[in-house]
């Protein structure tokens, strides 16, 4: 049974969340306080994070922070409806997706269930797929990512981007594609700045190798060379 950990001051919402959520054989685990929550992180097992924007002790972009400086596990972030900016910085501080409060049950459900299948089917894969470039190696089974040498910590959607792009070189994908793929579902009423934002924290990471190319208007490019 996978364990989620939900981060939210509102006593409320886990028990009927958590109800939901064994129907579907996922243990929902609660805490009202950042401090509690981190605690729980630290000491057990958790297959992703569910954080508040709006907590206590420190906000959710604190909070998703401090855990991305050990962790790189799934975190959807819960924000006001209609806050583009409450998205917007967390994506950048390395949430793997988003969803505007109030929100369905299921569309929860359904966001937690694509993140985590995505990383199931990564290790169930076979254990001989690596993409080697110029600087760049891919482990598509460890899920490791190293710039010359050295080993980058990429979050889990951060990886499923690079290996997107890296697996069809010269191949443009729009933003709509890139969202399709990496959420199972039809990006059309999704937030296309998204990609924008996991291709600059990306480019970031893989400084100073310069290997994803923007067409404007168009998409995004993996232009690596092959070792």
């Amino acid at each position: 049974m996978r364990r989620i950990l939900l981060i939210d001051d509102d006593e409320r919402l886990a028990p009927p969340l958590a109800a939901y959520f064994k129907r579907a054989e996922f243990e929902l685990d609660a805490a009202v306080r950042p401090s509690e929550g981190l605690a729980k992180l630290r000491s057990s097992h958790y297959d992703a994070a569910i954080l508040d924007v709006m907590l206590p002790e420190m906000d959710g972009f604190a909070l998703c922070r401090e855990i991305r400086r050990d962790s790189d596990i799934p975190i959807v972030m819960l924000t006001a409806r209609g806050e583009v900016m409450d998205r917007v910085v967390g994506l950048e501080l390395g949430a793997d997706d988003y969803l505007p409060k109030p929100f369905e049950p299921r569309e929860l459900l359904a966001r937690l269930q694509t993140i985590l299948r995505r990383a199931r089917a990564t290790d169930l894969a076979p254990a001989t797929r690596r993409l080697a470039f110029e600087g760049l190696s891919i482990d598509l089974d460890c899920r490791e990512v190293r710039r010359h040498g050295e080993l980058l910590e990429l979050t889990g959607t951060e990886f499923e981007l690079l290996a997107m792009l890296a697996r069809a070189p010269s191949k443009v994908f729009t933003r709509d594609q890139i969202l399709e793929r990496l959420r199972g579902q039809s990006a059309e009423d999704l937030y296309t700045r998204a990609v924008d934002i996991l291709v600059s924290r990306l480019r970031k990471k893989l400084e100073p190798l310069d290997c994803i190319k923007t067409l404007r208007n168009v998409g995004y490019a993996f232009t690596g060379s092959r070792a």
